[in-house]
């Protein structure tokens, strides 16, 4: 198989409390629809499409995870500094995001926290 490009797909209950959240944090937006907004992230432009629940479910063919309840998966967003591990952390807690767990050391060389979205999506913020 030799696949063009990858992307994600969330789903979300509210497409604009997404948008908000996404745009305060700093990534660009890749657009957005009736069903879904997107975004870009990292400089090679992984893109995330954030999709309401009832419009993603059916192609997934099967029940969507409750991201409250359990984890589905984690992305891990590069960070350049520790300085920019802690602002990332007061960026997201100023947006509405649940800090997870605080700047931390994770062994020799490794730093930083975990956030969920709005909707309970989980990222990992690191500096190696």
């Amino acid at each position: 198989m030799n696949t063009k490009k990858i992307w994600a797909n969330f789903s979300v209950q509210n497409l604009e409390r997404t948008t908000k959240f996404y745009k305060q944090i700093g990534f660009k937006h890749n657009g957005d629809s009736d069903q879904l907004t997107s975004f870009f992230f990292g400089e090679e432009n992984f893109i995330i499409h954030f999709f309401l629940k009832d419009a993603l479910e059916p192609g997934m063919k099967g029940p969507i995870i409750d991201t409250k309840a359990g984890n589905e998966i984690i992305f891990t967003l590069s960070a350049d500094t520790k300085e920019a591990v802690n602002n990332w952390e007061k960026e997201v807690r100023e947006a509405g995001g649940t800090i997870v767990s605080k700047p931390e050391e994770f062994g020799k060389g490794y730093y930083g926290f975990v956030f969920a979205d709005p909707d309970g999506h989980r990222f990992n913020v690191f500096y190696m």
